[in-house]
Parts: structure tokens; sequence; C-alpha cells
């Protein structure tokens, strides 16, 4: 018996000893080793990160529910009955949609280091959606990168550190296809171009009351360009970037495609923060220019008809921007933060637009985040939002909202 016993009690052991000894099954990505004799070999790698964040909103007004997990102004009702949002004032929103995941890989090469990036989030519009959305798919070797990222016009390091998801509505943001090169980058001194997807945003405004404008549409012929140069040291950074575009646009609806055109469009970009205390800093940004409303954050047109007539008689007009923020980024200590600030985006209306056209869209807000551990963030932000029609019509909102985000 006390054989028998010892026997099924090595037995034991060795099987829990094997299943002890099993280790995970690897994770493996392939393509991400070094090329065969490149520098720095040991230091390909991928890497993962993302985080995981819920936002609950208390509006105290309405917008348009396609985006109410954030603030645009642009979105906000203004002549009601008719617009979307229209409503009893109140409204609370949960969204899990600032969730992302991203894949970036760092792979030695013959030709230097391959940096790649896959990022998506699930910000999609339309109620409660949650449709995963890729952002970044972008790749960089030497002075050269290719693939969707923020467009060269911006600056997203200048971006203040708020939680609303689509942040101020006065600054230049938009995500571009685009082929990159970096000419100068040495000493704090950075000078870049890029070539990247154009895109045309026309307003037929009184013009398409005529059959004929109907099919009216946006025509991208030529790509856009731009040009920024950096400076960043010790106190701070600046920025300056330019663009140069051509806006175009066609009717569908006749065997000519007219009528048709194009007009040059551009801009100039200034922007940058001065460190103040700690991380502390002052951000602001200003942009101005003709059919650049495709760049900004948040409303506007490119083109629209630079008065009334009847088709053939009315003539297409860049429509001038100007964008501006300015904030003030404070860490209190190492556990507790604060961003303070406001923004407006503002267009000169053309006499062909409707009277509800947009003309400005003004944006401020202020939170408290609290830093209770690493990769964890929880804080309230409070956010004012207001539009402002051709015609002097506006209407505001006012909310408040809570998140928590964390990081891995």
């Amino acid at each position: 018996m006390l054989r028998r016993r010892a026997l099924l009690f090595a037995i034991a052991v060795a099987v829990g000893g094997g299943v002890q000894a099993q280790s995970a099954a690897p994770v493996v990505a392939p393509d991400s080793a070094a090329a065969k004799g490149a520098a720095d070999a040991k230091k390909a790698r991928l890497e993962v990160s993302g985080k995981v964040q819920l936002d609950l909103i208390t509006d105290f007004n309405r917008v348009d529910p396609a985006w109410n997990s954030t603030l645009r102004p642009s979105t906000i009702p203004v002549t009601c009955p008719g617009d979307p949002g229209c409503g009893k004032d109140g409204e609370t929103i949960f969204s899990v949609r600032q969730t992302s995941v991203a894949f970036k890989g760092f792979i030695p090469t013959e030709a230097g280091e391959l940096k790649t990036d896959l990022s998506l989030d699930l910000f999609a519009t339309g109620g409660g959606n949650t449709n995963i959305r890729m952002y970044h798919a972008w790749a960089e070797l030497g002075n050269f990168g290719v693939g969707q990222y923020e467009t060269l016009f911006m600056n997203l390091d200048a971006f203040p550190n708020v939680i609303d998801f689509w942040g101020p509505s006065g600054t230049v943001f938009v995500r571009n296809p685009q082929v990159r090169y970096t000419a100068l980058n040495r000493d704090g001194n950075k000078l870049q171009f890029s070539l990247e997807a154009p895109n045309a945003a026309v307003d037929t405004g009184k013009f398409a009351a005529f059959d004929a404008a109907s099919g009216i549409r946006g025509r991208t012929k030529y790509p856009d360009i731009v040009g920024k140069y950096t400076l960043e040291g010790d106190k701070g950074q600046f920025q300056a970037a330019g663009i140069v575009r051509s806006i175009g646009w066609e009717n569908t609806l006749t065997a000519d495609n007219n009528p048709s055109g194009a007009k040059t469009g551009g801009g100039v970009t200034l922007n940058g923060w001065l460190n103040t205390a700690g991380k502390s800093r002052v951000i602001g940004h200003v942009v101005y220019g003709e059919g650049i409303a495709s760049y900004m954050n948040d409303g506007g047109v490119d083109l629209a008809p630079s008065s009334t007539g009847a088709p053939g008689t009315v003539q297409a007009k860049t429509v001038p921007s100007l964008g501006w923020y300015l904030y003030y980024d404070h860490y209190w200590s190492d556990k507790y933060s604060s961003s303070i600030g406001a923004s407006a985006h503002r267009q000169t209306n053309t006499d062909g637009q409707l009277d509800t056209a947009f003309k400005q869209g003004s944006y401020a807000s202020a939170n408290l985040l609290w830093y209770p551990a690493k990769n964890v963030m929880a804080g309230a932000e409070l956010l004012w939002g207001k539009l402002e029609h051709k015609d002097g019509a506006s209407n505001t909102d006012t909310r408040i909202q809570f998140s928590a985000q964390f990081k891995f």
C-alpha cells in the first residue's frame, strides 16, 4: 500500500512538474527581424500600446446626436425645428470611442531604421457606434515618410491637455495620406515638406436654388503642397507652416461638366509653446488663409459663390478663415494637472452664401485631472461652445465630461 501511494505521488509530481514547466506560446512577428548585417540589429522590436477610456458626459443643452460624444461647435443646433440636435435640453452620454490601440515597428535595415505605425480607435459617428477607425498608417525610412499621418500643416505636439476628443475649434487638425520629406533635422531645427491628399469643401449657397447648381461637387486635380519649419529648445518650441492648394469644382449633371473651374488657396500657421515652471506651459496657435477650411478642426467651407445670380454669371471665391487658440497647461504636482483656454474659427462669408452658413465656432474648456497610479488618469472637464451663422443667429452648448483612462 505504501509503495502504491509513493508511486502515485511520484506520478503526480512528475505530471504537475511537466505542466508547470510548459511555457506560453511565443508571439512572433517574423517580418520585424533586423536585416542581415544591419547596424543595431538587436534594437529590432514591435511595440503594442493603447488605452481603454470611458467618457461620461452630462450635456446641459444638445448637439447633433451623431456627434454627441464630443463638442464640435458646428454641430450645435441653431435653427429649430430643422437642425439635427433640436429638442429638449439635457442629455447623458456614455462613450468608449476614445479607446485605442497602436502597433509600432522599429526594424534596422541596410538603409537605416524602418519605423511603422498602425493606430486604430473606436471613434465613429452615429449615436453609440464604436466602429474601428484607422487614423495612422505610416512608415518612415531615412528622411522620407509615406502613408496617413497628421498633416504637416498642424502641430500635434502643441495640442492642449484636454480630455474632450475633438478639442479647440480654431486649430488645424486633419490626418492626411501624404508623402513627406525631412530636409533638415539638426540642433533643434527641422525643415520638412509634404505632398498631401487634397479635399474641396464647396458651398453652393444661394446658387443652389438653380437646377444647374444641384450637381456641383468638389474636384481635386492636384495635391496640396505644405512646408514647415520647427525650432525647439529648452524654453519651448516655435513652428511656422504654409500651404498652397488648388480647389476645384465641376457639375455632374451637364454634358460638359460646366460650370467648372478651380481657385488657388493657401494659408500660414504659427504655433508653439513656452515653458513656465516644471512641465507647465503656455500654448498658442494662429492660422489664416483662404480655402483652408478642409484643414480646420471644425466648421467652414473652402469655396462659395461670390454673389447671387444666374448660372454662368456667378464666380466662385475662396472663403477666408482665421483660427486661433490660447491654452495654459499647468501641473499642480505629479498627481494633478489642469488645462484652461479658449479658441475660435471665424470665416468671412461671401454674399452668395445662405444666411445659415457657418460664420464662427467658439470653444472654451477647463479641467482638473488626477493621476493616482502609473498609466491611470481620471478627471473632469467643463466645456462651452457657440455656433454663429452668417445672419447673426447663434446658439450655445455647455457640458461636463468625466473621463477614466487606463493605458497599456
